[in-house]
């Protein structure tokens, strides 16, 4: 097993461009849970100082604890002597974890996880000139020092209608949830079939509710015409849907799903789901980092825990020709040749968002298959 830890690493650290380091350091917890600024940690001159503010407390707690425990594992995997890594509590209050990371002399913040948490932290990182490295997907927060690793629902959507155009679909559907993901998922599509050379139809926007769902997937079938449709909700979701689309009229259109699908083993079980396309990272690496993780924690990792390990891989290749003690080079984040790491290559855009390679995958009888590989390089 320690050859299947070398090899995923060393597939990963040729992705990033960077050297392996020489030894490993365990993630540090503060001494202090209170929400007033302690006392700052002393000066460490030899290594980086980052900061990982997750939640590790409260109804997130263990989400941000599986974030926490991929971070350990990529620095011992790493075998990174440069870089020090502390854990802030969230859970405690989000700008309060921030000023204690910064008082304590670190240079760059992982995280936080949510979005109201970023919003809470931004305000004291920016006075401080700390860029965060969000594991958030909403894109309203990124920008003015603020980088998104999430999973931003509008990759998807774009990549699986561009597939889905390929094949010469052109008139399509979505079915979207009243939440801000929906909003957004829909945006993403009209723009993608638009780019495309397609056209959005219809949409139905539904409530999570039984009733909901069923009355929005009914009269989304019965429009006539339809070609391909976009679920843009969670794997158990799109299960409960199809037959419904199937039994209103839509017996034919391809169903098309996003990144949200990837976790749900159920999917090839559903005869309606077969033949059903959608976009995601890949999940090789990640089935061998899970492997890893298993073995060390005694759990399965939360699949957002990759973003731990890959910020961990990016630091790693930002301190090649960061001095310690230093202001975090932010520039250098938009190299136009991107990283690399678990979730596969990606690279900032302008707004500081994570552009990702994303494949295709087909739900089949026999399990999903990948119809459509992310490309490896930009």
């Amino acid at each position: 097993m320690r050859l299947v830890a070398l090899a995923l690493f060393a597939s990963l650290l040729a992705a990033c461009q960077t050297m392996i380091p020489r030894s490993a350091a365990p993630v540090s917890t503060p001494t202090t849970t209170q929400p007033t600024v302690a006392p700052g940690l002393p000066v460490d001159t030899e290594r980086h100082r980052v900061a990982l503010l997750v939640p590790q407390t409260g109804p997130d707690a263990a989400v941000g604890t599986s974030i926490a425990d991929a971070v350990t594992l990529a620095l011992l995997d790493s075998r990174s002597d440069r870089v020090r890594i502390t854990t802030y509590d969230t859970g405690l209050g989000a700008a309060a974890a921030a000023q204690q990371a910064i008082a304590d002399g670190n240079k760059l913040i992982l995280g936080p996880l949510l979005a109201d948490d970023v919003r809470a932290v931004q305000p004291v990182a920016r006075a401080a000139n700390v860029p965060l490295i969000s594991f958030s997907n909403d894109s309203s927060v990124a920008g003015n020092g603020t980088y998104l690793l999430g999973f931003e629902p509008g990759q998807a959507v774009n990549r699986v209608v561009a597939h889905a155009r390929t094949a010469g679909l052109t008139r399509f559907g979505a079915l979207v949830p009243r939440s801000t993901y929906g909003e957004r998922a829909l945006a993403s599509m009209r723009d993608a079939a638009t780019a495309a050379g397609g056209t959005l139809v219809a949409f139905e926007p539904y409530d999570r509710s039984a009733s909901g769902l069923s009355g929005a997937a009914r009269r989304l079938g019965r429009t006539a015409g339809l070609e391909a449709i976009l679920i843009a909700d969670a794997g158990q979701t799109a299960i409960r849907a199809v037959p419904i689309l199937r039994e209103s009229g839509a017996s034919s259109a391809r169903i098309l799903g996003t990144e949200l699908w990837n976790t749900e083993a159920a999917l090839s079980g559903s005869a309606p789901m077969r033949g059903a396309w959608y976009a995601s990272v890949s999940d090789t690496l990640f089935g061998q980092m899970a492997t890893r993780y298993r073995e060390r924690y005694g759990r399965t990792p939360y699949r957002i825990a990759s973003l731990g390990y890959d910020a961990v891989l990016l630091t790693v290749r930002m301190t090649r020709d960061w001095r310690p003690g230093t202001v975090f080079p932010q520039n250098r984040l938009f190299a136009s040749d991107g990283f690399g790491g678990i979730d596969g290559i990606f690279r900032f855009d302008n707004r500081g968002i994570a552009i990702r390679a994303l494949e295709v995958s087909e739900v089949r009888a026999a399990g999903v298959t990948v119809i459509d590989p992310a490309p490896t390089q930009w």
